[in-house]
């Protein structure tokens, strides 16, 4: 098989592939797929088998083949492979909209619909069936020609601007740069990042040291430099990375603008109202004003809390460190001396017992005690040396699945952590097809000689990608269109990844997956205490801070016109209302939402604080079984993960707890309880 995105016969050969594969390959997919549209249009008899089955094996190589391009677009972004990826995602887009309004296969899912097979189907299939013919009608099937034709540039060119905005953001970030000589300007820094700085400027054959905006350096320069002019440098730079005020070449202000235009023409095509209406018709939420009010009434909740942190914050400031007033370049380096001075512990103290082998040992062991699953190292060609790949195995030596573990920040690699699936879960004629599934992060390396550390956020970030990864790969369903994730609604889809943050704030489990990178001793019980004492430590700011994004999205794609309104103004709208953190005018924060402008969150980042309820309320059902881990963990792989798409998320939660969910767990560990 001379070209690997052609070969689905094991493993992907990432290894192999190359930028020429792509173009080759993704026209061979797509005509393969456009013939078994064309022949699935008139298959009669109607069933299953004949229908549906052809048709997912067409369209399942393509995506999978596509997968594999996007991801490596994503993590080893190069210009050859981002040509590539540009030149084919039309023809990729356009086959996925013709699809979807087609009245033909349209017309063949109703019939098959009211077959009396149908009427015997499982759950999976019946569900398949009612989000298929859902989502025709949201994909434009119904639109006249003219309609069609309209809807389907739109989709076109939504998908070229977002892989252009995610690109502007990658380039922008990569682009920056700053030496710094004299080593006294790092003072306050944690060592390791001073030696990565210095690595990296070594590498380029310069003296001093390297800084950039990546995740691992850019975050400890905010919490730790004492060089106040510093911080401001590189806030700076990161507040305004692909804007007007950046490299003009990189700029997504008209990107935004564009795709709000186009989101709202492509909502009116079929009859909503606003973007946001046509996103939460495949939500669990009603509409877009039941998410209005479930984020204010968070927010009236959380903002007194909030205020009471900042006003803590600023008197902090001003008595202690001589600041009288705090910019927003400030905030994180304050944020942690109060943190040290109230709670007698640093960030950075904590860090050097969450070293990455342990933590892993740790998070592995927890998966086994929750769901009596062994996770085992395993061998696959990947697409960079730190790359990781592990199988799943459950109690009875059967293989659930596999997953790639990318950990490090580099060049080329888009920021951020993430999961995305490779290989989706599916009955066939040969047994069961497992689950295969990228787990991506953005943690720093460890200083030579030694393993990496993990801060307890990114400890926690490692957990929650966990937690997507276990719900697409713990999935029993054996039909495409609902196993895993696919099929869940996106305001649901967090649930799995946020509940598993709260073992990380279990002692049992944090003890085990820690040991001190020079000592390897566990992290002290009495550091923990003052871990836990410190957990609810600015959460009224931190609720506050994710409401200001979750209403801005929703209310920019309610109505907003960039015509007559700027993106700026309402974001700052919105600040007034519910925030007690206020940037520059300078910050450029929409030019970076990648969530909303180039991912899957558009009208949905609400989904967070939504699924948070969620979460919460689940792991409540542990803490009221003390004892009974693997008992509890067992209804919730059976009632919620393995489930899948094939049932309603509300569904899924019932059948769980036993009833509807409620949000006091969620205001009970925040600390924002009455």
């Amino acid at each position: 098989m001379t070209n690997p995105l052609l070969d689905f016969s094991g493993l992907p050969r990432f290894d192999e592939i190359r930028p020429e594969h792509v173009g080759p390959a993704i026209d061979a997919l797509l005509a393969q797929a456009e013939a078994a549209v064309k022949a699935a249009e008139t298959v009669s008899p109607l069933s299953w088998e004949a229908f549906v089955v052809p048709l997912d094996d067409a369209t399942e190589r393509l995506y999978r083949a596509w997968g594999q391009v996007s991801h490596l677009q994503a993590v080893v972004n190069t210009p050859a492979l981002r040509e590539a990826y540009n030149a084919n995602l039309p023809k990729v887009t356009r086959f996925g909209s013709a699809l979807g309004q087609n009245l033909a296969l349209f017309a063949q899912y109703k019939a098959l619909a009211a077959t009396p097979e149908a009427a015997g189907y499982d759950a999976a299939r019946r569900k398949v069936l009612d989000n298929a013919l859902r989502d025709f009608r949201l994909g434009g099937a119904e639109l006249d020609e003219a309609g069609k034709a309209r809807f389907s540039a739109i989709q076109e060119e939504l998908s070229a601007l977002s892989a252009k905005f995610s690109q502007n953001v990658l380039d922008a970030t990569d682009a920056f740069a700053l030496y710094v000589e004299d080593e006294n300007e790092l003072a306050g820094l944690p060592a390791e990042v001073v030696a990565a700085c210095r690595a990296a400027a070594q590498k380029e054959g310069r003296s001093g040291f390297k800084l950039s905006l990546q995740m691992p350096c850019y975050l400890p320069v905010q919490a730790y430099a004492d060089n106040r002019a510093l911080r401001e440098q590189l806030y700076r730079a990161n507040a305004v990375r692909a804007s007007e005020l950046g490299d003009p070449a990189l700029d997504n202000s008209g990107h935004i603008d564009r795709i709000l235009v186009l989101r709202t023409e492509l909502a009116a095509l079929l009859g909503f109202d606003s973007y946001a209406a046509y996103s939460v018709a495949t939500k669990m939420a009603e509409s877009p004003a039941q998410v209005q009010t479930f984020l204010q009434d968070l927010a009236d909740r959380a903002k007194p809390y909030a205020q009471r942190d900042r006003a803590e914050l600023d008197a902090f400031a001003r008595d202690e460190l001589g600041l009288a007033a705090l910019e927003a370049w400030d905030l994180s380096y304050v944020s942690e001396k109060l943190k040290q001075a109230r709670y007698s512990y640093s960030e950075q103290e904590v860090k050097q017992y969450f070293t990455e082998p342990a933590v892993l040992a740790g998070l592995f062991d927890v998966i086994q005690r929750l769901y009596g699953l062994t996770v085992q190292p395993d061998t696959a060609p990947v697409w960079h040396e730190d790359v990781r790949f592990y199988r799943l195995v459950d109690a009875d030596g059967t293989l659930v699945g596999q997953f790639y573990l990318d950990l490090y920040a580099r060049e080329g690699k888009r920021g951020g952590a993430w999961m995305d699936d490779c290989r989706n879960r599916r009955h066939t004629a040969a047994g069961v097809q497992t689950p295969l599934v990228y787990l991506v992060c953005n943690f720093g390396r460890g200083a030579a000689g030694k393993p990496a550390t993990l801060s307890h956020n990114e400890v926690t970030t490692l957990f929650h990608e966990m937690g997507h990864g276990l719900h697409q790969l713990l999935t029993q369903v054996g039909e495409l269109g609902v196993a895993g994730i696919n099929g869940v609604e996106w305001d649901a889809v967090e649930l799995p990844s946020q509940f598993m943050e709260n073992f990380c704030w279990e002692w049992e489990h944090v003890q085990a997956m820690s040991a001190h990178v020079d000592s390897g001793q566990p992290l002290p019980r009495a550091l923990f205490e003052k871990m836990l004492a410190a957990r609810n430590y600015q959460s009224g700011m931190f609720t506050v801070r994710q409401l200001e994004f979750a209403l801005f999205d929703m209310q920019l794609h309610s109505g907003f016109d960039p015509a007559d309104d700027s993106v700026l103004q309402l974001l700052e709208r919105v600040r007034q209302a519910v925030a007690v953190n206020f940037p520059p005018a300078w910050n450029r924060f929409p030019h970076q939402f990648s969530h909303i402008f180039a991912g899957g969150y558009a009208a949905g980042y609400y989904s967070y604080k939504w699924a948070e309820v969620l979460s919460a309320d689940a792991y409540a059902a542990f803490e009221e079984a003390p004892g009974q881990l693997a008992d509890t963990g067992a209804r919730f792989r059976a009632e919620v993960l393995a489930r899948g798409g094939s049932r309603s998320a509300a569904e899924n939660f019932q059948a769980f707890r036993g009833r509807a969910p409620s949000i006091d767990a969620l205001l009970r560990h925040n600390g924002m309880a009455a």
